[in-house]
């Protein structure tokens, strides 16, 4: 039963590929460490402009927050690093200098293979 009208979701495909697990984890946990740093800031400026008590609490628990802010964004730096170093790089495509170092490769041992042969040759020829 077509209607004609466009489906209200439509699928399309991604443009990026997804994050590796423990690199997401260590993402959503930053954020959401960062946003509550963001909140205690406010929290501490509108507390100090307002002469309350609890200003200095809120400012000590502030600069605490800020630290393990800045640790969690260092996290997900760091897991992504460890992330690309255990598990590599998918280049797509494939890198052209990969094909030229294989030529080169295929070439050399080519190459020594016939000058093995050219020397058994010899040997042979000599015997």
């Amino acid at each position: 039963m077509d209607t004609g009208r466009r489906a209200l979701w439509q699928e399309e495909p991604a443009t990026r590929w997804r994050m590796p697990d423990p690199v997401r984890t260590a993402a959503v946990r930053a954020v959401i460490i960062v946003a509550v740093t963001l909140i205690q800031a406010m929290v501490a400026f509108l507390s100090t402009v307002t002469g309350s008590w609890l200003a200095f609490p809120a400012v000590i628990s502030t600069v605490a927050s800020t630290v393990v802010a800045t640790w969690g964004v260092l996290d997900v730096w760091v897991t992504r690093q460890v992330w690309v170093q255990r598990n590599g790089v998918w280049s797509q495509p494939s890198s052209t200098a990969r094909e030229l170092r294989r030529e080169r490769r295929r070439a050399r041992r080519q190459r020594r293979r016939e000058a093995r042969d050219g020397s058994a040759r010899a040997d042979r020829a000599a015997a």
